[in-house]
């Protein structure tokens, strides 16, 4: 019951400003940006900025996974 009552208290606004999203919106633009302009510091850094945010995000998921798989077998 917790674990839903914090799922429904987590506000749009959290959400949309979490720091992830607002990597992967770095990331792209500096993605984009360095495409255009063909500026090669830029378009690594955006390479990286994605790459980096999207491991984390993997990884945190797996963690999660883990953490909940972990948390039925002690309950049962």
């Amino acid at each position: 019951m917790d674990r839903d009552k914090q799922k429904q208290e987590i506000s749009l606004i959290g959400r949309l400003f979490s720091l992830e999203a607002l990597l992967i919106i770095m990331g792209f633009l500096s993605l984009v940006s360095g495409i255009i302009t063909r500026d090669l510091l830029r378009l690594s850094l955006g390479i990286i900025i994605l790459g980096g945010t999207l491991l984390a995000i993997i990884f945190r998921r797996k963690r999660k996974l883990q953490n909940t798989s972990d948390d039925q077998t002690t309950e049962k």
